[in-house]
């Protein structure tokens, strides 16, 4: 799977919030991610971002349509 800044990442398992999907910051050794229903951001190593991942979309950017619906 390719990870990309930009991109959301369903995850297996929910955040306190109740949020399954997270938006990518950073990518390299670790992943920087931004929880999108609360906003809280964490680090976390790339082992457990590829283990856990379920399902990755697109964002616009990476799409190169740039055009937000």
């Amino acid at each position: 799977m390719e990870y990309e800044v930009g991109n959301i990442v369903k995850l297996k398992k929910k955040h306190p919030c109740g949020s399954f999907e997270w938006e990518i910051l950073r990518t390299g050794a670790d992943f920087r991610l931004k929880c999108t229903g609360c906003g809280h951001q964490v680090m976390v190593p790339r082992r457990l971002v590829e283990k856990n991942t379920r399902g990755i979309c697109p964002s616009p950017k990476a799409t190169g349509n740039g055009k937000i619906p």
